[in-house]
């Protein structure tokens, strides 16, 4: 969301070896322009940018779009992940988000003088995009559901779907954090709460007496960690919210009531570690066999060598399910080319001997 942040991370990538650029608004004409351009006639390069980057983007084998910073609604989610996979093959929406996250985009709403019926629209839809992030079934069926539409069968393929999460009892821990909010005063941040729930004598601590409330020491059986998993699932759930005013203290909300008195119960996600697919897992969903793994790149550096020739982007000498099926059928001929999609009567011309060479001479 930030210019600072885009410029951050592409250098932290190009200086772990991936090709990446910035694009955001504060970056000159010229400038976005030649960035722009690369990113459409190069392949393997990532494009970091402001959320507004890709609107107009018309390339169809982006394989992957990540998320660095948490999207305001499910609206906005949904058109951003749907720039990967345009030409559908496989691709992987992947996301992070922490409390501060959570804790940032409800003050800035917060604080904003927009209407106040429209203020309470966008929270439903940050309310909605939290709610997204923390579930605990199948993603998609909740992203179909939210637009009205619906799914009786998982999708199989969301990371809920592929590694179902686990949960347990909150119940007890979300009271203790709750108290601690109370009797610290609802006005200090989730490090100090946490400090007092896991009875750090910190300066702050002594200083604010805090060491004498009941509820210091209180929660010795979760790390700093899990703590932070607590209070970011209240947050996200809406019983508590940050108070901007007071450097993002945390307070309590009337929907807390009934966990506070024992009337109901919550069930937490248990967070796990996050788990980085490998190229290979990635060429594996492809569908692309070891022995082929060399043509495939061979296709690629082709495609890539006419499309440089021609000065244009790969994808529109042939797109990566051409390619893909080319792999895959191994064509002997000009007929048996004609039949792969997206080989049409003039790319034939112009590159079907090209490529039936280059599968002729592999083979």
């Amino acid at each position: 969301m930030s210019r600072k942040k885009v410029d951050e991370t592409a250098l932290w990538l190009e200086e772990q070896g991936v090709p990446a650029l910035p694009y955001h608004a504060g970056l000159g004409a010229e400038k976005r322009a030649h960035n722009q351009r690369r990113f459409l006639n190069e392949e393997g390069l990532v494009m970091v940018a402001t959320i507004a980057f890709g609107m107009g983007i018309d390339k169809p084998n982006v394989r992957f779009v990540a998320h660095l910073d948490l999207p305001k609604s499910i609206e906005s989610y949904y058109q951003e992940t749907g720039r990967a996979g345009r030409d559908g093959l496989p691709a992987d929406a992947w996301m992070v988000y922490g409390l501060q996250d959570v804790m940032w985009l409800r003050q800035r709403l917060e604080q904003t003088d927009m209407d106040a019926a429209i203020k309470r629209s966008e929270q439903s839809k940050l309310d909605a995009m939290l709610g997204l992030c923390e579930i605990t079934h199948c993603r998609r069926q909740a992203i179909l559901s939210y637009f009205n539409e619906a799914s009786a069968s998982s999708c199989s393929n969301c990371d809920n779907c592929l590694e179902p999460v686990a949960t347990f009892d909150g119940t007890e821990v979300a009271r203790k954090a709750l108290s601690c909010i109370f009797r610290s005063g609802q006005r200090y941040g989730v490090a100090h709460l946490i400090d007092i729930l896991m009875g750090k004598p910190t300066d702050k601590i002594k200083s604010a007496g805090h060491e004498k409330i009941s509820t210091f020491a209180l929660g010795q059986e979760l790390d700093q960690k899990q703590w932070r998993s607590v209070f970011r699932q209240l947050l996200a759930l809406g019983l508590v919210s940050s108070d901007p005013e007071n450097y993002g203290g945390l307070r309590l909300l009337p929907q807390c009531r009934p966990l506070l008195k024992g009337e109901s119960k919550l069930q937490l996600r248990l967070d796990r570690k996050v788990s980085i697919k490998t190229p290979k897992a990635a060429k594996a969903r492809l569908q692309i066999k070891d022995d082929d793994m060399d043509l495939w790149q061979l296709l690629r550096e082709l495609r890539m060598a006419l499309a440089q020739d021609q000065k244009v982007p790969p994808y529109v000498i042939f797109s990566d399910a051409s390619l893909l099926e080319m792999l895959h059928a191994k064509p002997k001929s000009m007929l048996e080319m004609s039949h792969v999609q997206g080989v049409g009567e003039k790319k034939l011309d112009r590159y079907g001997d090209d490529f039936l060479a280059l599968i002729k001479q592999h083979a």
